[in-house]
């Protein structure tokens, strides 16, 4: 029994020793043994969940080819055609003589809206020259005219005489895109035709320009777009036309995730107005106005933090006659959720005069919505920033007699210092160009259809009714 236990000793010490020798010696360092270990069921539903699928499935599920094939070959490249002189040799080179040549001096994109070739791109696209070539996704080219600008929307209409029906893009209804929802960018940045990049909205009603009256509302998304891309096409998964890209933020010159688009009812507005009348009709609700602060929510004791509150009512304007009043915040404008003052001059761009619109406000923290026929925006005064004067519409018919005349514009201010130098304001400008002008509003539509550094024309009427020709050079 004693020799037993004996070797049981010895044998258990011996694996004793064996273990801890495998241990300190060839047990294989820094690995962990698995283990497996079941897991109660849970009842509760992951934050990625929606209808059964994970995202990675929906998105997967997302049909890019069906917007592209729709799209692709409606957007064109529209190329910007000048001329400049080659010197043949040094007296030429001095005297600023030589041969013309015919040179591109711009590229960007263009959107085919109808099938027998109208064509809308952005205003700085077409900017400078009417010498203007489209070419289609097919490489058939086609001389563009310009048919109408808006370049305070930075929109342009174009036509094209094809010998086909045109492939193009239909409307879509900018106002009901959705943040998040997936979309297409169409164009040609860097020269590239028929480039398709994906993306989704990031924002709606983005003003760039905060020094611009908040005039500017557009649709913001992370769609690779860059230049050339401008005037380009964005749509939907749908291949409805949303938007006309148009801008880039970005401290390189390229894409770096923001870019902006013009939103595509603006855009038809302005298309209609430009083919019915040859030029926009702005519709104005007839208020000034601004983003509730702290400030102005304190002092006029505003139960809301968003919307736009109204400073003024403009005499006469389809808001007075409504019944709004200053220190009235607007919420909604048919529907529409108003949060900051480029939702709403998103929306009344994209309407005309004459329309109504259902208006709701807060006052005096109760709702109450009121209908407001839109006035007709008409320009008072216009900077003619070539000239350095500021002119505005004639106040009445005797202001015309005292200088024997029956139509022009005054000079109110004299904006340059060398204008200023001379006694100018309160003269009569009654051309420009040889065409007679009657009001801002013309002169501006006159002054906008000019190339860059063009001389300019105009025929001043003095004190004693005389009628003198200046021509400016820039």
């Amino acid at each position: 029994m004693k020799k037993f236990l004996s070797l049981f000793l010895v044998a258990l010490l011996a694996g004793g020793v064996t273990l801890l020798s495998y241990k300190l010696f060839l047990e294989p360092k820094g690995e962990e043994v698995a283990t497996t270990t079941s897991l109660p069921e849970t009842n509760y539903i992951p934050v990625t969940y929606t209808n059964n699928t994970n995202s990675a499935a929906a998105a997967e599920s997302i049909d890019f080819t069906v917007a592209a094939e729709r799209t692709v070959n409606a957007v064109v490249h529209v190329k910007q055609y000048g001329t400049r002189r080659t010197p043949r040799n040094f007296m030429e080179y001095f005297s600023n003589q030589g041969e013309e040549q015919r040179t591109i001096q711009g590229a960007g994109s263009g959107v085919i809206i109808t099938e027998d070739g109208y064509i809308v791109t952005n205003y700085h696209v077409i900017k400078g020259t009417d010498d203007l070539e489209v070419t289609l996704n097919n490489n058939k080219s086609y001389k563009a005219k310009v048919i109408g600008k808006a370049p305070q929307a930075d929109i342009a209409v174009l036509k094209i005489d094809a010998d086909e029906k045109l492939k193009y893009i239909p409307f879509g209804d900018s106002n009901t895109a959705k943040i998040g929802e997936w979309v297409l960018a169409v164009g040609n940045p860097f020269n590239l035709t028929s480039t398709v990049t994906a993306g989704i909205i990031s924002a709606k009603s983005r003003d760039l320009d905060e020094t611009d009256n908040n005039t500017q509302s557009f649709i913001q998304t992370d769609a690779a777009v860059n230049p050339g891309n401008s005037g380009g096409a964005l749509v939907n998964t749908k291949g409805e036309l949303i938007g006309i890209n148009t801008a880039i933020t970005s401290q390189t010159g390229s894409y770096v995730g923001y870019a902006f688009a013009v939103p595509s009812n603006n855009a038809k507005k302005i298309v209609n107005d430009i083919l019915e009348f040859g030029d926009v009709q702005r519709g104005i609700l007839g208020i000034t106005g601004d983003n509730i602060t702290p400030e102005v929510k304190e002092a006029f004791d505003i139960s809301v933090s968003q919307g736009v509150f109204i400073a003024s009512v403009e005499e006469k304007s389809g808001a007075k006659k409504a019944g709004l009043q200053r220190g009235d915040v607007i919420r909604e404008i048919d529907g529409l959720p108003i949060r900051k003052f480029s939702d709403l001059t998103g929306y009344v761009n994209s309407k005309s005069p004459s329309d109504v619109i259902k208006v709701k406000v807060v006052r005096k923290s109760k709702e109450i919505v009121v209908p407001v026929t839109l006035s007709k925006f008409e320009i008072q005064s216009y900077i003619i920033r070539d000239i350095g004067v500021e002119i505005a519409n004639i106040p009445s018919k005797d202001y015309l007699k005292r200088f024997k005349v029956d139509h022009g514009v005054v000079i109110s201010k004299a904006i340059s210092p060398k204008m200023q130098r001379y006694d100018i304001i309160g003269l009569i400008i009654s051309e420009i160009d040889g065409k007679k002008v009657y009001n801002a509003a013309q002169v501006k539509q006159i002054l906008d259809q000019k190339y860059p550094n063009e001389d300019i024309t105009i025929s001043l009427i003095d004190k004693n009714g005389e009628k003198r020709e200046f021509v400016f050079q820039d």
